[in-house]
């Protein structure tokens, strides 16, 4: 799933995605990561789609909430996290051929991470923000 270019992926990072059956089965790839920030991409197809051909609310939901949840995960060394909360704002229709999110932590305490995602769509080479997402996480 991640990219070659980016073989230094932390091995308690790259699980949470390997392990995770419903990511593979919508085509999320992990991307980057970094000491207290992830990067995922999907490859839109017909079924992320929903009844008026935008990228379905769920599946930006779900790369939003997993991609916070790496790079809470960066953060919190060799501790799991889960999502205890996310809010997430639609902010245009999202119309793509690809997907692009970006999350980062904005605060990582002893018991609880706050992350916050942006995803893109990408058409024709330029993307678009489509939502935004703040998250709390606690360490499990």
């Amino acid at each position: 799933m991640v990219d070659a270019m980016n073989a230094s992926v932390p091995d308690h990072v790259r699980s949470i995605f390997d392990k995770a059956d419903f990511l593979r089965h919508l085509g999320i790839e992990l991307t980057a990561v970094g000491p207290d920030w992830c990067e995922t991409a999907l490859a839109v197809k017909q079924h992320h789609r929903q009844q008026h051909g935008y990228i379905h609310a769920g599946v930006l939901a779900t790369l939003a909430d997993h991609t916070a949840g790496g790079a809470a995960r960066a953060a919190s060394g060799e501790r799991d996290v889960i999502t205890i909360e996310f809010k997430i704002n639609f902010l245009r229709p999202a119309v793509g051929d690809r997907l692009r999110c970006r999350a980062r932590v904005l605060r990582a305490g002893k018991s609880i991470v706050v992350s916050e995602s942006e995803v893109f769509a990408v058409k024709d080479g330029e993307e678009k923000l489509v939502a935004k997402a703040t998250e709390t996480l606690s360490l499990i």
